[in-house]
């Protein structure tokens, strides 16, 4: 565990800044989800803030799926981004997942209005891979 260094502001409450490194992944994820569910956390009596911090190849990966998820989330389809980057979200009643472009792209050309939401964007990224 490290603390991290910062200037504090004497009179007002500002969380430290903690980075924790897990050996398992497993370990995070129960320590963030109890964060996001208790909402205030203190150590020591001083609050803190938990947050998870991605790789580099992570938040690339992630990145890729950002103008689909703006697409998705104006029509309010209430998209999610699932670590590392797996993009889902809710329809007819179900949650769907799908690890990349290429997956998504087969599931809504099954799904007319989908299609047409997306079209643009799911081609205009290949034509970027091809180059």
């Amino acid at each position: 565990m490290y603390k991290s260094r910062k200037q504090r502001v004497p009179n007002k409450l500002n969380p430290r800044r903690i980075i924790i490194k897990m050996p398992k992944i497993k370990y995070k994820e129960r320590i963030l989800k109890a964060a996001r569910e208790k909402q205030s956390i203190t150590y020591k009596g001083t609050p803190i803030r938990l947050s998870a911090n991605f790789s580099k190849e992570t938040l690339q990966a992630r990145k890729k799926w950002q103008e689909i998820f703006k697409v998705m989330k104006s029509n309010d389809l209430q998209p999610r981004l699932l670590y590392p980057a797996k993009l889902s979200f809710r329809i007819d009643g179900h949650i769907r997942s799908f690890p990349d472009q290429k997956k998504l792209k087969e599931f809504i050309t099954t799904k007319p209005v989908f299609y047409k939401m997306l079209k643009g964007l799911l081609e205009g990224e290949e034509q970027e891979y091809e180059q």
